[in-house]
């Protein structure tokens, strides 16, 4: 038993938090249960990622590692680090006894039955890296606010609430993408932190840069904790940072993790002078500040204002038709367009939004230590900053917040109403990903079922705290109802769909970037309002 809590003892100032022994006997129906589930998603449909990965698994198994980064007869290059490119290549020697056929480059949108079959499974396998990262963190958190119910003890709420997460069920086992992969990587390598395992933590993550470089995004509150958590090996009393404490010998063994897995990545490209070609299709700014479908996040309201403003501006005359570009933002390409009104966003101008928005919590988690926690509210923050204020952002990077929120959720209650307002409004903004009539009374089943399962297990846990949710917060969680009504029943049938077509997706994601930005403001509040700077030994 005591084997088993190898998590640290004392966070959140002097409250004792205890590990949860490995799960019990509940973990195991609750990941086979979900696995169950994604069986019987096989034959929902699938997007253009289904052909992405397909054309992946070609490039890979067909052509030299020194053409991977050229090859462009399909416009889904490859785009994705290295070690990700050497996923798809083990991956294509297990799919070439299902259907050879999908392993040639030229076979474009190739969707055999044993194709369909083996993509799906691949994911559904590669989850098993995903299931062991959720058991390793349920040992994480504290179960003595519980009580003897399922529903009112944290490991097991925790449990569910990230192996059955909506989002990532409709992004990777109906939309199709391999995330619970790459995030069984972040949530392990989260998990190592909170047990001490510093150096395990930092190679785990530092393969995951390699795999998908999105997680740059929380890069710095890894490099800000590991430094303020381990290179410096002891505080004040009053909580700030030793400075002869410092250890070189420390910051060495981070860097030599760090230098070697990249080494292990781009050696070979930068021994064939491919490195600029690697990271032009890693870092393609082309395609514009926004994805075909606007990511719910401050560009979202930014595009909808100009817009507003130019319709305005066309009506009373302000603007000359000439000027003014036919449906430039909401014509659902992927492609560079000048602003009407306001200022044209430039990849700069995104990357410093986005840097200024991160710094206080990074900041913060050097002058206000505490602990681990500390460090995975600086990761929610930075993951939110990157999607608010981030170039191109994809819809899908709001998962990047949500996870490692719900292992704060079940902590404490004022991170619970803010995991309750992402969680909800986060997938919600994801429902335009799954357009097709039959998929549609599927998700409103599946978010239904998480939300209230979400909110009732919260709800058990903080029982005596009152509610989670305040007036204002419920109202926007209530108001999403009319808008999916609106969008998928009544829209439809009007007039103006023929005119407007991107209405849905805009009245979508402008609504769902109000709620996700209230909750990155309320959360750096929490940070900024929370408590003092513990010492070395509580961390």
């Amino acid at each position: 038993m005591r084997a088993g809590r190898s998590c640290v003892r004392r966070l959140e100032g002097k409250r004792p938090v205890m590990a949860a022994h490995g799960g019990g006997g509940w973990f195991l129906p609750v990941a086979l249960g979900v696995t169950f589930l994604k069986l019987l998603l096989i034959p929902t449909y699938h997007s253009t990622d289904f052909e992405v990965h397909r054309n992946w698994l070609a490039i890979t198994y067909s052509l030299p590692v020194s053409q991977w980064y050229y090859e462009a007869t399909s416009e889904w290059t490859l785009d994705y680090p290295p070690f990700f490119a050497w996923f798809e290549y083990a991956l294509s020697h297990v799919a070439r006894y299902f259907d050879k056929e999908m392993l040639v480059v030229q076979n474009l949108n190739y969707s055999s039955h044993a194709t369909v079959l083996f993509q799906r499974f691949s994911v559904i396998f590669t989850d098993v890296l995903f299931i062991y990262a959720v058991h390793e963190c349920c040992k994480c958190v504290s179960w003595k606010r519980g009580g003897k119910e399922p529903l009112e003890n944290p490991p097991f709420v925790l449990s569910v609430l990230l192996l059955w997460n909506f989002g990532l069920l409709i992004v990777d086992h109906i939309h199709f993408q391999y995330n619970g992969f790459l995030f069984g990587f972040m949530l392990l390598s989260i998990a190592r932190l909170f047990q001490k395992r510093h150096l395990e933590g930092a190679f785990l993550f530092a393969i995951l840069l390699h795999l998908k470089h999105i997680y740059l995004y929380v890069a710095p509150a890894y490099a800000m904790y590991l430094l303020r958590s381990y290179c410096f090996t002891a505080n004040n009393p009053d909580g700030s940072v030793r400075w002869r404490s410092f250890s070189f010998l420390r910051l060495t063994a981070l860097g030599l993790i760090v230098c070697l897995v990249s080494a292990l990545s781009l050696g070979p490209f930068i021994a064939w002078g491919q490195l600029p070609q690697v990271l032009s299709r890693l870092f393609p700014f082309k395609r514009g500040l926004c994805h075909a479908y606007w990511a719910p996040n401050f560009w979202a309201i930014y595009n909808a204002v100009d817009k507003a403003v130019s319709i305005i501006g066309l009506k009373y005359e302000f603007l000359s038709p000439a000027k003014v570009p036919k449906a430039a933002m909401t014509g659902g390409l992927v492609q560079e367009f000048q602003h009407t009104v306001l200022p044209s966003v430039t990849p700069l101008a995104a990357l410093t939004c986005t840097a200024i928005s991160m710094l206080p919590s990074v900041f913060c988690l050097w002058f206000k230590p505490q602990g681990p926690r500390g460090f995975l509210r600086c990761l929610v923050l930075c993951a939110l900053s990157a999607f608010m204020f981030g170039w191109h952002v994809h819809e899908k990077a709001i998962l990047l917040a949500i996870l490692p929120l719900s292992l704060l959720s079940v902590e404490r209650s004022r991170e619970a109403s803010l995991y309750l307002v992402l969680a909800t409004t986060g997938h919600f903004s994801l429902f335009p990903l799954l357009f097709t009539a039959p998929e549609l009374p599927v998700k409103i089943l599946l978010m239904l079922l998480f939300t209230v399962y979400s909110f009732s297990s919260l709800k058990a846990i903080f029982r005596k705290q009152g509610p989670l949710l305040n007036w204002l917060e419920t109202i926007y969680l209530t108001g999403l109802i009319p808008l999916e009504i609106f969008c998928e029943i009544i829209f439809p049938f009007t007039a103006w769909m023929p005119k407007f077509p991107f209405l849905p997706l805009m009245l979508t994601s402008v609504y769902c970037a109000l709620g996700i930005m209230y909750a990155w403001l309320k959360l750096y509040v929490s940070v900024f309002m929370g408590p003092p700077a513990v010492k070395r030994k509580e961390e």
